[in-house]
């Protein structure tokens, strides 16, 4: 069960690390989407209107405060219009998964104006979602360099180091970015992140904590704190962080398939073998939860059910530890 455990952690942290310009559905995010939409067309008038609604909703919305005033600084003629729709049009075609069209028009604000705070930390918001740390590292501090009070940045630039691995300078950068703005949900979280990388779990489950208090339906954060309580072996306690992350998003894969994870350690099997399923439903090519599901059936005696999830997940490319084909060989006295 522990090294099940473990891809849990893994698959989640990931996903958080990808987020990037990625608006949700709520009326703020919802704000910042239309405010995104009309500076990309240089209608940027309705746009300030919708970047000032979010803050409204969410006054700690960081995002919603830099897109805000750069709305203000092109309305203010202090930087140029063209370069500010080439930096919304990338942001709006990140917001859409387009990575590769989204750098285009980053480089094409930074062109233009090489002193764009805001086109750097959005460059390496794109390097992110590509995986491709160092220049997200490079961008970020460009744009620190440029504004050192630019919490975003030093937010983006801790995640960076998180995905190298590098936990001591993502706890830094991630500090750095709740000195400058107390109620920056999103940094708690980071922060969270880096101890858990670290191996502090008290201190991970500290700032996933405040995180919540600061932003309570950040469903993505009562998933992480679920995954630092199943290292510790509290079962009861991630199951109902995942279940709450569950509430807020029913269609959060990885909580489903997380808390599966959870069960399997109270060995409820059944409970985990239904929440496998949930998160398969949701995603089909949810290889490691065909794996972890395998696994279930395995411990229910359910040899058949198991090696259909063995082959699913072959089939999408997981590799299925050679221990556990052993096992189940065994037990069902199949080859395969």
């Amino acid at each position: 069960m522990k090294a099940l455990r473990k891809i849990g952690v893994l698959a989640v942290t990931i996903l958080f690390l990808m987020v990037g310009l990625s608006f949700g559905q709520g009326a703020a995010e919802q704000s910042v989407t239309k405010g995104v939409e009309y500076a990309a067309q240089g209608k940027f008038k309705e746009a300030k209107e919708e970047f000032g609604k979010a803050l409204k909703v969410d006054p700690s919305d960081e995002l919603a405060k830099r897109f805000l005033k750069v709305i203000e600084d092109v309305i203010d003629r202090k930087i140029e219009s063209e370069a500010v729709i080439h930096l919304f049009s990338g942001a709006a075609y990140d917001s859409k998964g387009k990575t590769d069209e989204a750098i285009g028009e980053y480089n094409k604000a930074i062109e233009l104006n090489p002193r764009f705070a805001e086109a750097y930390n959005n460059r390496a918001l794109a390097y992110l979602q590509k995986g491709q740390y160092d220049q997200a590292i490079s961008d970020s501090t460009k744009a620190i360099e440029l504004n050192p009070r630019f919490a975003l940045a030093y937010n983006n630039r801790g995640i960076a180091y998180q995905g190298k691995g590098q936990h001591d300078q993502a706890v830094s950068d991630s500090t750095k970015a709740i000195e400058l703005n107390p109620r920056f949900a999103p940094a708690y979280n980071n922060r969270g992140l880096a101890y858990q990388g670290k191996g502090q779990c008290d201190r991970a489950i500290s700032d996933f904590t405040k995180a919540i208090e600061i932003d309570p339906r950040f469903a993505l954060v009562y998933n992480n704190r679920g995954i630092t309580y199943l290292g510790k072996g509290q079962y009861d306690q991630a199951i109902s962080d995942y279940t709450k992350a569950i509430q807020i998003n029913p269609r959060f894969a990885l909580a489903y398939y997380n808390r599966g994870i959870a069960y399997q350690g109270k060995g409820q099997y059944d409970r985990a073998i239904s929440d496998y399923t949930k998160a398969i439903q949701i995603n089909p090519r949810f290889a490691k939860a065909y794996y972890n599901r395998a696994v279930a059936c395995y411990y229910k005696g359910e040899y058949d059910k198991a090696w259909e999830d063995v082959h699913k997940a072959e089939s999408l490319g997981y590799l299925v530890h050679p221990r556990f084909l052993q096992v189940l060989r065994e037990a069902s006295g199949r080859e395969r």
